[in-house]
Parts: C-alpha cells; structure tokens; sequence
C-alpha cells in the first residue's frame, strides 16, 4: 500500500459488512484510523476487533439526526478529527408499481436518502468547524442512472443520491470539501443475493438465474467484487482528487457510460 491516507479520520456507515466493510479495511491499510459505523453495534464491534489496530465501532442510526450527530462526536472524541465519510449504508426492495407499500417507500427513503443527505450535512459542520475541508463519499448505484422494472423505489433513492451528491458537492467545495460519489453496478455479496431472490419470487425464476443473467450481460465478464470499488473510495478521500467536485463515478464493468 502507499500509505494515501496516513493521518485521515474517516467514518464509514454500514461497514459491520460487505462494501463498507472492504473499504474500511483498505482504508486502514492506507493509514487512516476507521470508525464502523453500524445500526447494528454488537456486529460493527466485531468487525473492529476483526480489522485490528485503528478500527474502531461507533454505533449510527442513518436515520436518526441525533444518532448521526452523536456518532460523528464520537469520531471526534476518539480521533480528533473527522475526515473522510462515506455514506455506504443503504436498503434494497423490489415489487411491481401495483404492489409497492408506504412503509417499504419510508424506508427506503429513510436510510438511502435522509441518511445520506443529513450524515453529509452533520459531517460538513464538523469540517467547516475544524477548517482544513474534508471527503465525503457517496455510494449511488447504476440504478440511480435509468429505472428498471420493479425497482422503482430503489432506483429512485439512488437517482436521489447523484443528485444530493451533485447539489452538495457544489455547494461545499468553497469550505475546502469535496463530495463525490461512487457508482457500483452488480456487486457480489449478500446484498445481490437478496436482489436475486426478490427476481425469483416476482419473475418467477429459479434461486441463482437472475445472477447468472445479470452477469451475462456485465461487459467486464463478471459480476463486480468489493475489492473492485476500494481503488475509487482511496482516490477520492485521498489529496489526488481535490479538484475532483459533485462527480458521480461509475465502477461497474462497463455496464453504464457517462
């Protein structure tokens, strides 16, 4: 590793797992100290202790502004300083337009959006605050560049977040903070075996033949894997991208160009 990060404080929402997970791991590799922030403490504390040395669990409700601001005077607290964010905690659905529910809409919202936007707004008050600026990394997703069939919601909040991200991002840089996001497409892990069994239930597939036809389709030759994404999320926290302002960038394989 090259060290890109030594001495930067970053918080990661939803890192007890998956991508968050990947990223806090090569972000501590790079020399930063991580906060695992996680709904989900019992899990964000194992993963800490997993990550060793610089890892640290903060627990973090996305979708509660007292959580989201306690959390990041936790990171404070414990390392001086807040740095880095990435906003990576996030929820999938999938029903057909007839069959959406409030409470999936809400929720959806609630940690995609809301969570997005407010854990920016908090992380930007505490770098305004310290005056030397800061990262803040958004994950999208290529469902928020085009709609598909039964992700209305979903694709709707990730649309949501290129916009905030854009938004934020032009508004922030004259503070010094640079906020940018990152675009996966089809990602090995659980959150793709959830999407794969909501296809099977409403497309009447087998288990597995969803993936396999997404994958089909990848120009890469593969789904993606979460080590694929680490290189974008150590780029855009690092100096390297300071004139890089509200970008969106897609990591995916080749499935969207833009």
């Amino acid at each position: 590793m090259t060290g890109r990060l030594v001495g930067k404080s970053a918080l990661i929402t939803g890192s007890a797992r998956g991508i968050g997970k990947h990223f806090a791991q090569r972000y501590l590799a790079e020399g930063a100290t991580v906060a695992i922030a996680d709904i989900n403490l019992n899990a964000a504390e194992q993963t800490a202790k997993e990550l060793g040395a610089g890892a640290y669990a903060v627990y973090m409700d996305v979708t509660d502004v007292a959580s989201i601001n306690a959390a990041i005077a936790s990171v404070v607290d414990h390392a001086g300083k807040l740095d880095i964010l990435i906003n990576n905690a996030a929820l999938f659905t999938a029903s057909p337009t007839v069959e959406i529910s409030t409470a999936e809409f809400d929720k959806l919202y609630a940690v995609n959006v809301f969570g997005t936007l407010f854990s920016i707004q908090a992380a930007a008050k505490q770098m305004i605050a310290q005056g030397h600026g800061g990262k803040i990394i958004n994950m999208a997703s290529q469902a928020g560049r085009r709609g598909e069939p039964y992700v209305a919601v979903y694709c709707s909040t990730k649309a949501a977040v290129i916009s905030i991200t854009q938004s934020t991002g032009l508004d922030l840089i004259k503070h010094g903070i640079n906020v940018n996001a990152i675009s996966p497409g089809v990602v090995e892990g659980e959150h793709w075996d959830h999407v794969d069994s909501l296809f099977a239930k409403w497309e009447g597939k087998a288990l597995g033949q969803k993936k396999k036809e997404v994958a089909a389709g990848v120009p890469f030759g593969r789904f993606g894997k979460p080590d694929d994404l680490v290189g974008m999320a150590v780029f855009l926290a690092s100096d390297d991208a300071e004139y890089v302002v509200a970008q969106t960038y897609n990591v995916d394989g080749g499935q969207w160009m833009s």
